[in-house]
């Protein structure tokens, strides 16, 4: 459900879109799949109706032998969001919802912090990022993994308080998709998991495609996650990772917990480039009128500069719309999303105007070759010179890592060696924030140790820092470290618990920075 950062820098007179995918596309994927060092990817190409492309390259798994072909599956991150809303369209079409239908008439118990908020919040809200949530608001609840059913998850929104007025502009959250999800169970009695596989996945043909907390985790043609960390290749073990999915699959599906193949990718570009219209069928997955829902810009979305070597990427305008980010390039609409999870990537994009759409999917955190043969295939389909994105993606990449880094050596050479102001034995407890749940502080070996225990082992030590803050150490070396910071009352006693990212690079749904803990003894 994250959207990677350099698929954010996306998007120069468009011109008559090319019969075919460019010369020597498939030694040019491998070449870049190699230098980059992905260990597996797929891209599926589609124009005026007909698949022109579908290939997988390299490995699905680190090490051992098994191919990527087109029906390899990749999770699919964000790029769901799409789904879920056409899943909301069937119901549209249906007549059991409308897309500004309050969410509390649909979904009894519904709440958000602020009663007049959660009095006027539509269905047409849950999607398109205007709620006053900060950036990634209560992601936590299933980032990196969670115990909390999808039920408690949306029932806890109401405790998260909002970072603006509603619908006073745009900040991207996954939560809210998670509501979508209940919203389908509530309307239809069946599971999110269910009414996608059954509802859009089978009509529309895509038969490998999956939803991830439906029992198919050990299908054996699945490309297996390996993240970059640290300048190496971190392989993550089949069993951990199953758990991993299904532990976010318990909530966060619907915000993108799909599992899907560049065959099924290709045959869900073309019904979108169709308004609906199934593939080879005169039936309709959902109607033209839905579409233009779909794909209507509702929400304006800040434009960063980019750097001179990007500087024709950087669109005139960017909206996002229901499930879609809907931006020019090169004078022409292009719609897309990008998707991360689980060390995977991917982008789906349509050029309407050309009748051409492309998804390329990725088992490792290489952003900048989707990034960049993203651009590349625009160029190609738009008329425009080609250029040498993959490289210039990736020299952007290194210059915010240097940065980064350079900001995180900075500080972490000059802490103030002053504290901890009290015995160790007196910062343990349990703390409770009221949205994430609880939090346990002990004492193990001489050193403080913290268990988040809404989200499975993730817990380790806490390492002095400076006056009364400590800095993670989890066991798990993935999951972002966090300064945690205890406030001492005139008594001596902890009053509160506070955090933000070490990291200045931290992916924003580690919002340790939303957390307020309080010790669960004063509360009672």
């Amino acid at each position: 459900m994250k959207r990677s950062l350099p698929l954010a820098l996306l998007m120069a007179c468009p011109v008559f879109a090319a019969a075919a995918p460019p010369d020597g596309f498939e030694q040019r994927v491998e070449s870049l799949r190699k230098e980059i060092g992905v260990p597996g990817m797929s891209i599926s190409i589609v124009e005026g109706g007909k698949v022109v492309f579908a290939q997988g390259f390299g490995v699905r798994k680190l090490g051992s032998p098994e191919k990527v072909d087109a029906d390899t599956l990749f999770d699919t991150g964000s790029t769901g969001k799409a789904m879920t809303v056409a899943d909301l369209a069937i119901l549209v079409d249906a007549g059991k919802i409308g897309w500004d239908d309050k969410v509390v008439d649909r979904l009894p118990g519904f709440q958000m912090y602020d009663a007049w908020v959660t009095r006027e919040m539509t269905i047409r809200d849950l999607l398109v990022h205007r709620s006053g949530l900060g950036l990634g608001a209560g992601d936590l609840m299933f980032v990196p993994r969670t115990n909390l059913s999808r039920a408690e998850s949306v029932k806890r929104l109401r405790y998260i308080k909002p970072a603006t007025s509603f619908r006073s502009g745009f900040a991207y959250d996954n939560v809210l998709y998670m509501v979508a999800g209940q919203l389908i169970e509530a309307v239809t009695g069946e599971t999110w998991e269910h009414f996608t596989v059954e509802h859009l996945f089978k009509p529309a043909g895509m038969l490998h495609a999956v939803a991830d907390s439906e029992s198919h985790f050990a299908d054996p043609n699945r490309a297996w996650p390996h993240a970059r960390m640290n300048g190496g290749l971190r392989g993550v073990g089949d069993q951990q990772v199953l758990d991993e999915r299904d532990e976010l699959g318990r909530n966060a599906a619907p915000a993108g917990g799909l599992s899907i193949s560049a065959n099924d990718l290709s045959r869900w570009l073309r019904i979108q480039l169709a308004g609906g219209k199934l593939v080879d069928s005169d039936a309709h997955l959902f109607s033209e009128a839905a579409q233009r829902e779909m794909w209507k810009p509702m929400v304006l979305q800040p434009i960063a500069p980019r750097p001179e070597s990007l500087k024709a990427t950087q669109p005139l305008f960017d909206t996002y719309a229901l499930g879609w980010d809907v931006r020019d390039y090169r004078g022409t609409k292009i719609i897309w999303h990008g998707g991360a999870v689980f060390g995977e990537l991917t982008a789906v994009v349509l050029v309407p105007d050309k009748k051409v759409g492309f998804s390329i999917t990725i088992n490792s955190e290489d952003g900048e070759i989707i990034s960049g043969l993203m651009f590349e295939l625009l160029d190609h389909y738009l008329g425009a010179p080609s250029s040498d994105w993959p490289a210039k993606f990736r020299d952007f990449k290194k210059q915010r890592i240097a940065e980064g880094l350079k900001a995180y050596q900075t500080k972490a050479a000059t802490p103030a060696k002053v504290g901890p102001s009290l015995a160790l034995a007196r910062y343990a407890g349990t703390y409770n924030d009221p949205w994430y749940g609880n939090i346990d502080v002990g004492v193990a070996k001489g050193r403080l140790t913290i268990d988040f225990k809404s989200t499975p082992r993730m817990g380790g030590a806490l390492e002095h820092w400076q006056y009364d803050s400590f800095v993670t150490r989890f066991d798990d070396k993935t999951i972002e470290p966090a300064y945690v910071t205890f406030a001492i009352n005139a008594d001596g006693k902890v009053e509160r618990v506070t955090m933000k990212p070490v990291s200045p690079l931290a992916d924003f749904s580690y919002d340790y920075q939303d957390l307020m803990f309080t010790p669960v003894e004063a509360k009672k």
